[in-house]
């Protein structure tokens, strides 16, 4: 099993966790930034936690028939930890904004499907593929992420996470920042800003 501080060493080295000031793309701030492609885009760090990950999910499901992944953040994580585990691994992509199957893609009736995802926040993505495992007639066996940065208040998610880390992410709204945080200039990160 990998330490807590060999794993934020590796999210720090390879940028895929930030600290200053963020606004994030639900509009609050925050003191810390994830972004799990940047440690996606190191395959050889990546494979590390990947399988610490797979390890804890052979230890808490018996049986995985396929790993099912939202796209865009869970193709990799997906495809990785299929490959680890020897599970068939497909995704699920956004048409007119509502996950659908592509692609030649299905999921078999009565199958076991693991959700994967890069990040967990509110479980809103993993709980639409829900929808689709119980849409095939198969049965959902859990969630995995490489990182879990959800709280209680606005988690969707019921069931258990499998996570490589729990991260507490703490977030503010614009009029109530912490002091400390008001000092630092602000960054606006992520995939919803990319021109």
């Amino acid at each position: 099993m990998l330490s807590l501080k060999k794993s934020l060493n590796i999210l720090k080295r390879t940028n895929a966790l930030l600290e200053g000031h963020f606004v994030l793309s639900s509009g609050l701030h925050s003191s810390k930034y994830i972004q799990c492609a940047k440690l996606l885009s190191h395959p050889n760090k990546a494979e590390i936690i990947c399988k610490s990950l797979a390890n804890k999910i052979k230890k808490s499901f018996d049986k995985i028939d396929l790993i099912l992944a939202p796209a865009m953040g869970g193709i990799i994580i997906g495809y990785e930890i299929g490959r680890i585990l020897k599970k068939e691994t497909i995704f699920c992509e956004r048409v007119n904004s509502k996950f659908v199957l592509r692609r030649g893609f299905n999921i078999r009736k009565n199958s076991k499907v693991l959700i994967i995802e890069d990040v967990i926040t509110t479980g809103k993505s993993s709980m639409e593929c829900v929808k689709l495992i119980h849409k095939a007639k198969a049965r959902l066996v859990g969630f995995a992420t490489i990182i879990d940065r959800s709280n209680k208040k606005s988690l969707k998610i019921k069931k258990r996470i499998i996570s490589h880390l729990k991260i507490d992410v703490p977030t503010y709204k614009k009029n109530q920042l912490p002091k400390n945080l008001k000092l630092i200039p602000i960054t606006t990160p992520g995939s919803r800003y990319i021109k």
